[in-house]
């Protein structure tokens, strides 16, 4: 039957617009019929689309896309389907956006070798800059804290019948159990707001005469 030319476009919300990607498949020489698509986000390739591609691509083929993060949402997932397509399945790739990744070109020879040696050139400056970022992410958050910024979920605000159902709790007549219930919190938010009361007034201890 010959070799034929698919195309792949992944949109990563259905409210982003497709027809940039289309367009370029066409100009390229992929027929509508031969363009698979998926508008959901990358974070896993459980996609109808790619799925139903991967079904139909045969060796000598080859596979069209704009651009290579249409592949995966990292370069992990990148490298394995660049696998998957022209190990396994034996294909062709040809990204639109950097012409250097283009299989076609000697499949025994230089091209393919050129392809993979810049792959993998991106996927260490991908993963450089990932980690770059992180730690970046790690030492804001070192400097906020030295300044006295909190992070985590912000504290609950105490109701206002919170002190009377303190006092009621430090004489014996409420439980914390039954206090926080009253106040609409968990059992630990009550016990830590007292805690923090006495931390406030230089007190470590509770009041002896309270029931749990």
């Amino acid at each position: 039957m010959g070799e034929k030319i698919y195309g792949y476009i992944r949109v990563s919300t259905r409210d982003q617009n497709e027809d940039r990607q289309i367009m370029a498949m066409l100009e390229f020489g992929v027929t509508e019929k031969n363009i698979f698509m998926d508008k959901q986000s990358g974070k896993d390739f459980d996609r109808p689309g790619y799925k139903g591609l991967l079904k139909k691509i045969k060796p000598d083929d080859t596979l069209v896309i704009k651009s290579i993060d249409r592949l995966g949402r990292n370069y992990d997932e990148i490298l394995e389907q660049w696998r998957v397509i022209t190990k396994e399945k034996k294909a062709a790739i040809v990204v639109l956006d950097m012409p250097l990744l283009d299989t076609r070109k000697g499949r025994d020879l230089t091209g393919t070798l050129i392809a993979d040696i810049v792959l993998q050139l991106l996927s260490y400056v991908a993963q450089t800059e990932r980690e770059f970022i992180h730690q970046r992410q790690a030492e804001g958050i070192i400097a906020a804290k030295k300044r006295g910024v909190v992070f985590g979920r912000r504290p609950l605000d105490r109701p206002n019948s919170y002190e009377q159902i303190k006092s009621m709790w430090s004489g014996g007549e409420l439980s914390a159990r039954r206090a926080a219930q009253r106040l609409g919190v968990s059992h630990k938010t009550f016990l830590r707001w007292v805690r923090a009361d006495s931390v406030s007034k230089n007190t470590l201890s509770a009041p002896t005469n309270t029931c749990i």
